[in-house]
């Protein structure tokens, strides 16, 4: 299985959901490949992190908008407004 390129999951996850509606990290992970997804993670988040750097995105945690580089624990993604 050919492992798909994170960012372009992200932003098909993100743009499927609109602005109001978030994503896990795990969740774009899993779709690049569902049985060794944990392996992904890192990359995923890395991906969301530039997407969030250019206004693409924007990372969120308890609801809140936060640097997803400076976060701990779990965050989600979401497409930031126009």
């Amino acid at each position: 299985m050919p492992v798909r390129d994170p960012t372009k999951i992200i932003l098909e996850l993100a743009e499927s959901r609109g602005h109001a509606k978030s994503f896990c990290p795990s969740e774009a992970a899993r779709r690049i490949n569902p049985d060794s997804w944990r392996a992904y993670l890192s990359e995923v988040k890395n991906a969301a992190s530039k997407l969030t750097a250019k206004g693409i995105l924007v990372c969120t945690q308890r609801g809140r908008k936060v640097d997803p580089l400076e976060a701990e624990g779990p965050v989600r993604y979401a497409l930031a407004e126009d």
